[in-house]
């Protein structure tokens, strides 16, 4: 039988958050692109939770904006409400969330992806992945034992190509895989259990076989969604109202401040109570969480209200945000209470909450299972080491948000590009990015449930604030050739202003005299016994760099980003100095190269857990070993005497 054949550069199967910045960047590097979804209207979809930031989240969106990314400028183009979080705390932690318009967010990226060149959709189910042997190649060591023979290894594949369902073929040179929470999706609440992905889109049933025929590890792993209710059911007097931010601060670098000051529409913040908490305990047996019909590991840090009631059994009540869906929708989301209890129970817990004594619910709440792999087999370019040119992000590599999804869906989709380029893979480190850290976590920790980005996972986050990501990253997004000249020379400009600002309050004085003790006094401030500069001035807590322009008749016009870095590099100055110097030794470290065929049973001395794990992750530098569960400081003192000796050889 006849069947469509044809040729493209660059394969993306899936179209949610990871799948759209994999094709965009793809299409934008010039490469022929195919993305493919089971529904064209899943693109971009927002199966949960109706934002996009929040704590750590908003560095991840900023970071992927300052690279090149477009998540950051579809929200600012969609939002209905923007907050900036932790605003209470030191600048590291201030994390920007808005609360998206989920229908116009997926119009909108929808029309981005639709007219970009070199850029293909099509609606249609992968089902296979075409590789063929490398002549003479191995893969990664399999097993956990010290005794083998080449045997043990896998051959060592290329992509080729992907089959759809159908059986029409699509040769390419790379293929990312953004296949998100759809493999072999399986939709639950009670004992109701529908063979379907998010939101009743067909699931995808068949690419799963293929996979674990190449070889490819997958594990089972589950996440939840709460019910979604009728606004006009829920009585708002009984909440407190939620306002954003009268100054909204937009996620894109490029995006006009002026063009996202508008009017915003409130969230509502209720509590569930004992009697919400002793109806779940109740039915606890007819919970699939807790009888085993759900097999799917959940992720530890966004639980369903039956595992926090379980867990936390002195907690008398539980925070609950609803949350509009857009503005043409009376859908309003109940954050805080996924579950997958059967419906009547669902009724019985909601209308326990104040304001839901009378709710409807639009969508119940469920439980979603899917198969997701191991990430520990793809390299920190997301390209899996076993297969050549098959590369991975998102929720299919055991992480969980559309922000996690979307950063790695744009590294994949840049590095199966620069691969086609024959350029090196860009892989940043712990010390240059959010980013960094995620895939770096993913790719050499052992990950048994889905993976959440949070503040405490990056060890340098001074330096790693989401107001300086342009500065961080805006370089090698122009390298990369997805940041415009004119952005990077922005950068540049910006770089050079913030130094020499610096330099000049670092100079500038003041003396002692009644205008500058009355200052001081007026703000709570120790007078002065003699002259200071001003940048002395501002390291103190209760001043800042805005406060001190009328004392600094000398000060230039600046805009509102160069002097908010002025004023955090000043005022963390000291802290910020240590943490580069703990970089320092971290580069160290990273600099020192593994060889990648290096078989840890010759290195003497190691323990045998450490070379299981060393065989198994096939590290690429030194730093990278040492970040593996199992293996010592120790094994890592022994590894560096062994390359020591190896490269006198």
């Amino acid at each position: 039988m006849p069947v469509v054949e044809e040729t493209y550069d660059i394969v993306v199967v899936g179209a949610g958050h990871a799948g759209c910045e994999a094709a965009l960047a793809a299409a934008r590097l010039g490469f022929e692109t195919i993305m493919f979804t089971v529904s064209v209207d899943s693109i971009a979809l927002m199966p949960c939770n109706p934002n996009v930031g929040g704590s750590s989240k908003g560095h991840l969106v900023r970071e992927l904006d300052a690279l090149g990314g477009e998540m950051g400028k579809n929200i600012d183009k969609t939002f209905i409400q923007s907050k900036m979080l932790n605003e209470s705390k030191g600048p590291a932690v201030h994390s920007l969330r808005a609360q998206a318009d989920k229908q116009e967010y997926t119009r909108s990226m929808r029309r981005v992806l639709e007219n970009t060149d070199h850029l293909t959709i099509r609606q249609a189910e992968v089902a296979e992945i075409l590789t063929e042997e490398i002549p003479g190649e191995y893969g990664t060591f399999q097993e956990e034992h010290e005794g083998h023979q080449e045997s043990d290894y896998p051959v060592k594949k290329r992509i080729v190509g992907v089959k759809t369902y159908s059986g029409a073929v699509y040769k390419c040179r790379a293929v990312v895989l953004a296949t998100g929470v759809y493999l072999r999706a399986r939709c639950i609440y009670g004992n109701v259990s529908n063979p379907t992905g998010p939101n009743g889109l067909q699931a995808a049933n068949h690419l799963t076989d293929s996979l674990k025929a190449n070889g490819i590890e997958m594990y089972r792993f589950k996440t939840g969604t709460p019910a979604r209710a009728d606004k006009r059911s829920i009585d708002f007097s009984k909440m407190e109202e939620q306002f954003g931010d009268k100054r909204v601060v937009p996620f894109s670098f490029s995006t006009d401040p002026e063009s996202v000051q508008k009017e915003q529409i409130s969230c509502w913040l209720t509590y569930t109570n004992e009697k919400t908490h002793e109806i779940i305990r109740n039915n606890l047996d007819r919970s699939p969480l807790f009888s085993g019909a759900i097999e799917g590991t959940g992720p530890r840090y966004c639980p369903s209200i039956e595992d926090k009631v379980v867990k936390f059994p002195d907690k008398g009540r539980h925070q609950v945000f609803v949350e509009p869906e857009g503005l043409y929708t009376n859908e309003m989301y109940l954050g805080g209470m996924s579950s997958s209890l059967p419906e009547d129970v669902q009724y019985a817990m909601y209308r326990t909450v104040p304001g839901l004594e009378n709710v409807k619910i639009v969508r119940n709440a469920y439980a979603i299972e899917y198969d997701c792999i191991n990430p520990r087999q793809l390299k920190a370019s997301l390209e899996f080491k076993n297969i050549d040119g098959l590369f991975s992000g998102g929720q299919f590599n055991g992480s969980s948000g559309y922000e996690e999804a979307a950063v790695q869906g744009f590294m994949a989709g840049v590095n199966a590009a620069r691969k086609l380029q024959e350029k090196s893979a860009v892989v940043l480190d712990r010390s240059q990015a959010y980013i960094g850290v995620l895939i770096d976590d993913l790719v050499t920790k052992e990950n048994h449930e889905p993976y959440r980005m949070m503040t405490s996972r990056a060890e340098y986050r001074l330096l790693l604030r989401q107001d300086n990501a342009d500065l961080r990253l805006r370089g090698i997004g122009h390298e990369i050739g997805l940041v415009s000249e004119e952005q990077y020379e922005y950068v540049l400009w910006k770089e050079k202003a913030i130094e020499e600002e610096i330099k000049r309050l670092e100079k500038a004085t003041v003396g002692a005299n009644e205008k500058v003790q009355e200052f001081l006094e007026k703000h709570g401030s120790t007078s002065l016994k003699s002259g200071s500069t001003l940048a002395e001035l501002i390291k103190r807590p209760e001043l800042n760099y805005e406060m001190l322009a009328e004392l600094d008749e000398k000060r230039p016009e600046l805009p509102a980003d160069v002097r908010e870095q002025v004023d955090i590099n000043l005022k963390y100055d000291g802290y910020i100095r240590r943490q580069k110097q703990q970089v320092a030794q971290f580069k160290k470290l990273e600099g020192r190269k593994i060889p990648a065929d290096l078989d840890y049973t010759t290195v003497g001395s190691l323990r045998r857990e450490a070379v299981q794990k060393l065989n198994l992750y096939k590290p690429e530098n030194i730093g990278q070993a040492s970040r593996i569960s199992g293996v010592s400081p120790a094994d890592i003192s022994v590894l560096m005497v062994h390359l020591e000796q190896m490269g006198r050889k």
